[in-house]
């Protein structure tokens, strides 16, 4: 053993959508998966694969049908998703939804805030205002001197940073990033990029990366899961992971899978 705790523990965890009907279909496949305090696991797999059903099983969007779901040792497998939410923080893909467009920056800070004292509403003080242009000033994004402008009124880029910050603010115990830079042009998408991976390494976060750049994917993090059909087929880190190419990865999917990996997102080199 080397001391970590494990963060997240899912056992033998399976959903099946429409069971008995025509579309039934098998979307989660007797998942098992540990992950210890800190690691940052990049996901990867073609569409369908189960990435982001594997996230909504976590976050609590549905119940799974068998199997248990372990954060930080408590058993959340019958915890509804408003209760996961103190402890795992979420970023989709879609900027325009993890922020409420209305309200301000820092209120909308101040609203994420909550999560932390686990209070139903949100005062905001002189202190609380302080540490939020702190670590806005940190994105380098000129963002701590619009703290009264309306999120709706920011790009793309600068509102997944501030859903970033808020997904963060209250110090998740799990962080699931959901393609989180998929939206965003080139230049915005590497900026979030690396404000994700500085938060994420200051605040040791445990963290879940779905991507659909294999490059990056290989880079990023300290361990790499591939996906297919509700499975974990690859699950790689430490040495392995350093040397294995992106062709030699996909070399391992054809062999394994007896088809090629599919996915007109995907970003091979």
């Amino acid at each position: 053993m080397n001391g970590l705790k494990q963060m997240l523990d899912l056992r033998n965890v399976s959903k099946t959508f429409y069971p008995g009907t025509v579309n039934e279909k098998k979307a989660l496949n007797c998942i098992n998966l540990h992950l210890e305090q800190g690691d940052f696991v990049t996901i990867i797999g073609s569409n369908g694969a189960g990435k982001s059903t594997l996230f909504n099983a976590i976050a609590g969007s549905f119940f799974i049908d068998n199997g248990a779901i372990l954060l930080d040792n408590k058993n959340i497998t019958a915890d509804p998703d408003y209760k996961r939410a103190y402890d795992i923080g979420r970023l989709m893909q879609d900027p325009m939804k993890g922020t409420a467009p209305s309200m301000t920056i820092e209120e909308n800070l101040a609203l994420a805030y909550t999560r932390k004292s686990k209070k139903g509403f949100f005062a905001l003080n002189k202190s609380d205002a302080s540490h939020f242009r702190e670590i806005l000033a940190a994105l380098d994004l000129g963002l701590e001197n619009r703290m009264k402008t309306k999120v709706g009124h920011l790009s793309g880029g600068q509102r997944q940073a501030i859903t970033l910050l808020m997904c963060t603010i209250s110090s998740p115990k799990l962080l699931l990033l959901d393609e989180h830079t998929a939206a965003l042009d080139p230049a915005a998408a590497q900026k979030i990029l690396k404000i994700t991976t500085d938060i994420v390494n200051e605040n040791k976060i445990t963290t879940m990366m779905i991507t659909h750049d294999i490059k990056a994917a290989l880079s990023l993090g300290n361990r790499t899961i591939m996906m297919d059909e509700g499975e974990i087929i690859l699950d790689i880190k430490g040495d392995k992971r350093e040397k294995l190419t992106v062709e030699e990865l996909l070399t391992y999917y054809s062999k394994e899978r007896k088809k090629q990996l599919t996915n007109d997102r995907m970003l091979l080199i």
